[in-house]
């Protein structure tokens, strides 16, 4: 069942057209990707889920409840961490909570109970300067995920980082997500980490922005064990490239 669903989403600004006629769910803990070339507009369909703005056409439901125009409902991590750099570790991921109104130091708490499971433990009171890349990443998703323990949208989320640690993201973000069973919706324009990471990938292509194909990722194993190298994962690539129109 669908936890999220976008139905007919059609935007346009000063009169050109974004995006049209977008149709797309995600259900209960699933991975899903949103793939094409820059411009076909997935920032602005992202900023319709998210509620930063309604859509000219269409609606957006999420726990069977339409939150067209609706801020808040899904959390959203942009490409940067946007980690305050004044406020140590802990208080930056806590901050979502101390927003809702919850108190200071229950925030905190609740913070620091996912430190272990997002590999963070040691970190609550390091300021933002003294981690690593991937691991200010690290934080931004545990910010993200307190936002919402539901459903995320994320915005590019590994593209700053180098390919050896974005290779080491990937691994902990599949054990993160094996654990926490969040829904995913992401922007990648990597096709590589979208068929490593996601169940279904949706291409966006054209202008105005349009899904022309859902692509099922149905490789054996864990997604942990996907080798970018091996037949079937490099059949995907190309049918990918194929139908996304970059060849």
């Amino acid at each position: 069942m669908s936890l999220l669903r976008a139905e007919n989403i059609t935007v346009s600004f000063e009169n050109v057209r974004i995006i049209e006629d977008i149709s797309l769910s995600v259900a209960e803990g699933e991975t899903v990707s949103l793939l094409g070339v820059s411009g076909a507009g997935k920032t602005t369909l992202f900023n319709v889920l998210s509620g930063l703005y309604a859509p000219d056409e269409g609606k957006i439901y999420f726990d069977g409840e339409d939150i067209t125009g609706k801020a808040g409902k899904i959390s959203y991590m942009l490409q940067k961490d946007l980690l305050l750099p004044h406020k140590k570790v802990i208080d930056n991921a806590a901050l979502p909570l101390v927003i809702r109104g919850m108190a200071k130091k229950e925030a905190r708490e609740k913070a620091e109970s996912h430190l272990r499971e997002f590999g963070l433990e040691g970190t609550g009171n390091k300021y933002p300067h003294q981690l690593s890349g991937g691991m200010r990443q690290r934080v931004a998703f545990l910010r993200t995920y307190l936002a919402s323990e539901k459903a995320a949208l994320l915005d590019e989320p590994f593209s700053a980082l180098d390919s050896i640690t974005k290779s080491a993201i990937h691994r902990w973000f599949l054990s993160v997500m094996k654990e926490i069973k969040l829904s995913v919706l992401f922007v990648t324009h990597d096709i590589d980490e979208a068929i490593l990471l996601s169940d279904r990938v949706f291409l966006l292509t054209g202008k105005p922005g349009k899904i022309t194909e859902e692509i099922i990722i149905d490789l054996p194993g864990e997604k942990s064990e996907r080798n970018p190298m091996s037949r079937e994962f490099i059949a995907y690539k190309e049918e990918i490239i194929r139908k996304i129109g970059i060849i």
